[in-house]
C-alpha cells in the first residue's frame, strides 16, 4: 500500500463535501485522480481546485445508480492512468421525513444512489484491482447512522446499514480467496458539508446536522489513512464512536433519547426548500463546495488515535500500567 503520491484514485461524489475534500487532500499529496459526480459545473470547479493543489485530474460525469456508467468510469480511469489503487465511494443523497410520509420512489432513489452506487463502484473497482499487480483498496464512506438509525432518516440509514454489511461480507470473501484487496468502511459523524442543504425534506422545515459537527478534512484524512494502511472500520468524530457504543450497550435508552431529541436536533426553523432545488433526482446547479457553513470541529481525539496505532498502544499500555499500580496499592 504505497504512498498517496504513487496512487491512482477514483472518487465518486467528488464534486462536493467529503468527496471533494478527499480529492483536495489526495491531490495535495500528488495523487492522480478521477473524479465522478453528476454535475459537470461542480466537477469542473473541483478539478481546478485539485489541480491547483498539485493533483492530476480526469473528470467523468457519472450517475452512480447506473451500473453501466460506473463501469465506463472504471474503464476511463484505467485507460488514462493504467490502474486503480484506491476507489472511494462517497456519493450519497437523502430525504428527511417520517417513513410513512415518504413516497416509495424517493426511498428507492436514496437506496439506488447511496447503497447501490456503492455496490456498483465496489464491483467495478475490485474486478479491476484483482487483475492488476499489487491489488488495491476500496474505501466506502458510510456513516454513524449505519450503526444506529435515526428517526427522520430511515431511507438513508437503511442504505448505510447496507454499506456496512457489504464491507463485512467482502472482507471475509477476499481473505478466503487470498486476494491482495482491501475494503475499508469509514463512519463519519455529522460533517460540515452541503449534504444537508442538498437533501430533500418532507418535515416542513429544512434539515440540519445533529451536533456536534466535524470538519470534512477529518474524514479526508481518515480516507487517506485507509488508502495507505490496513483499516477495517474507522469512525470519524467522537460522536460516531459514542453512538455505536451506546447502541450496542443500551439500545432502549438510545430509543428514548432519540424520541425526545432526535426530531428537534435535525430540524431548523427555516422552511424546507422546493423539491426542484434538492439533489435527489438531479444535480444542484453551481460550482459545488466542500463545506456547508456549519462550523465543523477540526479535531477529534478518537479519530486522531484511530489513525495512529502507535499512540493507541502507548495509551493502552499506560492504562494497563496505571490499573496494575492501582491494584498493587489497594492490596498494600
Amino acid at each position: 500500500m504505497g504512498p498517496v503520491s504513487e496512487q491512482v484514485w477514483v472518487i465518486t461524489g467528488g464534486s462536493s463535501g467529503i468527496g471533494r475534500a478527499t480529492a483536495l487532500a489526495a491531490g495535495a499529496e500528488g495523487a492522480r485522480l478521477v473524479l465522478a459526480a453528476r454535475g459537470e459545473a461542480a466537477l469542473t470547479a473541483a478539478r481546478r481546485e485539485v489541480e491547483d493543489a498539485g493533483g492530476e485530474v480526469l473528470v467523468v460525469p457519472t450517475e452512480v445508480a447506473d451500473f453501466s456508467q460506473v463501469a465506463e468510469l472504471g474503464r476511463r480511469a484505467v485507460e488514462r492512468f493504467g490502474r486503480i489503487d484506491s476507489w472511494v465511494n462517497a456519493a450519497a443523497v437523502s430525504v428527511y421525513g417520517e417513513f410513512l410520509d415518504l413516497p416509495i420512489e424517493e426511498i428507492r432513489r436514496v437506496v439506488e444512489v447511496t447503497l447501490l452506487g456503492t455496490v456498483h463502484g465496489t464491483k467495478v473497482a475490485l474486478d479491476q484491482m484483482r487483475r492488476q499487480p499489487g491489488g488495491g483498496t476500496v474505501i466506502n464512506v458510510s456513516s454513524g447512522l449505519g450503526d444506529r438509525a435515526f428517526p427522520l432518516q430511515s431511507a438513508y440509514s437503511l442504505a448505510k446499514y447496507g454499506v456496512n454489511g457489504l464491507g463485512d461480507a467482502l472482507r471475509v470473501e477476499l481473505a478466503h480467496a487470498e486476494l491482495p484487496l482491501r475494503v475499508a468502511t469509514i463512519k463519519p459523524a455529522s460533517i460540515d458539508t452541503p449534504f444537508f442543504a442538498h437533501a430533500r425534506s418532507r418535515m416542513g422545515v429544512a434539515p440540519q446536522p445533529v451536533p456536534p459537527v466535524y470538519a470534512p478534512e477529518l474524514v479526508a484524512a481518515a480516507v487517506l489513512h485507509a488508502a495507505m494502511h490496513p483499516v477495517r472500520e474507522l469512525a470519524v468524530g467522537g460522536a460516531a464512536s459514542g453512538l455505536g457504543l451506546v447502541a450496542r450497550l443500551s439500545p432502549r435508552l438510545l430509543d428514548g433519547s432519540l424520541r425526545l431529541l432526535g426530531y428537534s436536533s435535525q430540524q431548523t426553523n427555516d422552511p424546507e426548500l422546493p423539491a426542484a432545488e434538492d439533489n435527489l433526482f438531479a444535480p444542484v446547479d453551481g460550482p459545488g463546495a466542500v463545506r456547508g457553513g456549519w462550523e465543523g470541529r477540526r479535531f477529534s481525539l478518537g479519530t486522531w488515535l484511530g489513525t495512529r496505532p502507535a499512540a493507541r498502544s502507548v495509551l493502552l499500555g499506560g492504562a494497563v500500567v496505571g490499573l496494575a499500580a492501582l491494584g498493587r496499592g489497594r492490596r498494600g
